[in-house]
């Protein structure tokens, strides 16, 4: 009997010894991911008809404390073309997406890199989901990093007591990317190479307030150029009668495609009906909205129809919102008949909304489309080809909040560097069917950088018939990373920095 006792209390104590040791063992296992890392693989890719050899570098570089210590790290994926020798004139590009808290996941699967989405020609998700080459990719004439700031992608906080603010503002998120971007120019000895920033959406703030902190006397690094792909506002005011006009041009342009305009405007080219919507926005229907309640009857009345003209929508409901129609009542009205509600960031995309009635809309079909795609192929690409290992989750969407808006100075920020430089050039990208960076904001933005006029001729704006990533659409996918090769030959200046 003691024998048994002996022989049972043994092998208790074993398979106790075994779970303690394994549940120790598994208790210390956490997510984690190195302050500064790179996986390097070769790629060859054809594009204008020329095959171009590249590398794909994915890593991780710190962010630095004031005393040294690396508080952050963020994920990048840095694309060279490996056949050039001499990079001194060999040009490059850091890449931002917005949000604020957007992983760089869209403009680097979708738009300028040298692999793009298996998407079909418009932009919308077919199976199986996947990447192919990008044909249109610049690669060929820049080489291109694209950034995750801190909590998107593979970026992280290491030290977890550090103040969070330092990351999570307007003015703090451009403070620490200057000296990340700094960093990386050192480590890749890029520091003769021509530069330059594109940004989409929130990512356009970022790289107006980066322009000018690059030049501060703390970092000194001078640009050759700035892309905006649909700008956000830039913190230059258009409250009040201004932002309620403005919307008109991008109702109209999203009335004509979607056929619901009378038969002679829709027999217009887009481009020319915009010409003449923007001109009744700017001399009619602004200072119609502008006289508020002073205004006669007759003429609000002549106004509106004027405007439903231009919207598809009716003149009533210019009327019962004092001409003030907005984007999500747009929205939710232009196709009432058929059922469907418009897309927010692309009003090309229809879904569907819990009900008919009501003045907003309560989801955003095109998002919808656009995880379909970008979600699995980016997981699918870091593991598969960039063979970049991690338990890492990749926040498409991470968490940046709360995000301090105060003191948004971007779009001054942006005209003091192009004063500053006088090298700088910028290019505004916009499409036309964009609800929330609309294209009409974006020249309106364009105006006012440099109210003055002064550098107006360093100032360009390119419109494509797609929405806010309008290089979902091949054609603009095409045409817009053509206008980025133009405008870095347009940029490379063969005289000396002067006025």
């Amino acid at each position: 009997m003691f024998g048994l006792f002996f022989y049972i209390m043994k092998n208790f104590f074993i398979v106790t010894l075994i779970f303690l040791s394994s549940t120790s063992i598994y208790s210390q296992v956490t997510r984690s991911i190195e302050a500064e890392s790179s996986v390097v693989t070769d790629h060859f890719v054809t594009v204008n008809g020329t095959r171009i050899p590249y590398s794909a570098t994915a890593g991780t570089l710190p962010v630095w404390s004031d005393d040294d210590n690396a508080v952050a790290t963020l994920f990048y994926t840095y694309y060279k073309r490996s056949d050039v020798k001499d990079i001194k004139n060999r040009p490059i590009f850091f890449s931002f997406n917005g949000g604020p808290g957007a992983a760089s996941i869209w403009m680097h699967m979708g738009y300028t890199s040298p692999r793009t989405l298996n998407i079909d020609d418009e932009g919308y998700p077919v199976q199986p989901y996947g990447i192919k080459d990008n044909p249109y990719s610049i690669i060929d004439v820049a080489d291109i990093v694209y950034v995750n700031p801190v909590n998107v992608g593979l970026s992280r906080i290491l030290d977890k007591d550090y103040d969070r603010s330092k990351f999570f503002g307007v003015n703090s998120d451009i403070e620490y990317l200057a000296q990340w971007i700094e960093d990386f120019i050192n480590k890749y000895n890029r520091w003769l190479s021509p530069k330059y920033l594109i940004g989409e959406s929130y990512g356009t703030t970022r790289c107006s307030g980066l322009a000018l902190e690059l030049q501060s006397r703390y970092h000194t690094t001078y640009l050759n150029g700035v892309i905006l792909v649909s700008p956000t506002g830039l913190g230059i005011d258009r409250d009040g009668p201004v932002g309620s006009a403005l919307r008109l041009p991008y109702f109209a342009a999203t009335a004509w495609y979607h056929d619901k305009l009378d038969d002679d405007l829709q027999k217009m080219e887009l481009l020319d009906l915009l010409e003449v919507v923007e001109k009744f926005t700017v001399e009619e229907f602004l200072p119609a909205i502008t006289l508020g309640n002073s205004i006669t009857d007759e003429k609000r009345s002549e106004i509106a129809k004027i405007a439903s003209k231009y919207s598809g929508l009716s003149a009533r409901d210019f009327i019962d919102n004092n001409l003030d129609v907005t984007d999500q009542y747009f929205w939710k009205k232009l196709l009432y008949d058929e059922g469907f509600i418009l897309g927010r960031l692309d009003s090309r995309y229809r879904g569907i909304d819990k009900k008919n009635s009501g003045v907003s809309v309560g989801s955003y079909p095109e998002l919808d489309a656009w995880d379909h795609a970008f979600t699995p192929a980016m997981q699918y690409y870091l593991n598969n080809e960039l063979n970049y290992k991690t338990n890492m989750n990749y926040n498409v969407w991470g968490n940046v909040r709360p995000w301090n808006r105060d003191n948004d100075r971007t779009g001054d920020n942006l005209r003091q560097a192009m004063a500053k430089n006088p090298f700088l050039n910028v290019m505004i990208q916009s499409g036309y069917y964009d609800g929330a960076t609309q294209y009409f904001d974006a020249k309106y933005t364009m105006w006012h950088i440099d109210p003055s006029g002064k550098m107006k001729d360093r100032l360009s704006f390119k419109g494509y018939e797609s929405g806010h990533m309008m290089y979902l659409r091949r054609e603009d996918l095409k045409n817009s990373n053509d206008d980025i090769r133009e405008f870095i030959k347009n940029t490379i200046p063969t005289v000396p920095a002067k006025y």
